[in-house]
């Protein structure tokens, strides 16, 4: 579980072709650190098992289905990358819950600057438009992030000094893909109304007469 609070702006330093899959060695010095075999990293808001570190790099294995459902297939050596670790139990919670489970991929559409801010537009996927809500959480490239607007078709951020440096969002251009992950807390309530069941009930199990 992560927090889409990113912790270190890290790089792609070789990318692997594998059959039905690619092996990536990411540089993350901070969020290797103290990282051993079978930890998760989210990179780019995917959640990836570590094969190996050294020297302040990892290496993941990236199957197919992971591939084609975001946009790490898009990275190649010298990509930037947003990575965070796992939540520590008992830590504060910075974002919002996030799994690193991507729901989708997204486009920038455009980019709008301010003194103080930037409004950036993302293309919504139809399937998700639903859980996306004003002011609502939505996470971009593994970045918790608060819905200005939500549309039909589109979402519209708003990205202060601190996440423009520090996350690839900065350096994102209109046409760009970007991993979407939705709030997993809207599907569970979505499930449970569909089944009937009443999710406020106190009685578990007990659906709606």
């Amino acid at each position: 579980m992560f927090t889409g609070i990113v912790e270190e702006l890290g790089e792609v330093t070789a990318v692997e072709q594998l059959a039905e899959a690619s092996r990536f060695r990411l540089r993350g010095p901070l969020v290797t650190e103290g990282a051993k075999h079978g930890d998760s990293i989210a990179v780019n808001g995917v959640c990836l098992t570590v094969v190996e570190t050294a020297d302040g790099e990892f290496t993941a294995d990236v199957m197919q289905e992971t591939l084609n459902r975001s946009s790490l297939g898009s990275l190649g050596q010298g990509s930037r990358v947003n990575l965070e670790r796992p939540m520590a139990l008992g830590g504060r919670l910075g974002g919002h819950l996030v799994q690193g489970h991507v729901d989708g991929t997204g486009e920038i559409l455009s980019r709008t600057p301010s003194e103080h801010w930037e409004l950036v537009k993302v293309a919504l996927p139809a399937h998700l438009a639903r859980y996306v809500v004003e002011k609502g959480s939505i996470t971009v490239d593994g970045v918790s992030l608060t819905v200005v607007e939500a549309a039909a078709d589109h979402f519209t951020i708003s990205l202060i000094p601190t996440t423009l440096a520090l996350t690839t969002l900065g350096i994102k251009q209109p046409g760009d893909p970007v991993n979407l992950e939705v709030d997993v807390l809207a599907k569970y309530v979505e499930r449970l109304l569909a089944a009937g069941v009443d999710p406020l009930s106190a009685k578990t199990g007990q659906e709606q007469p």
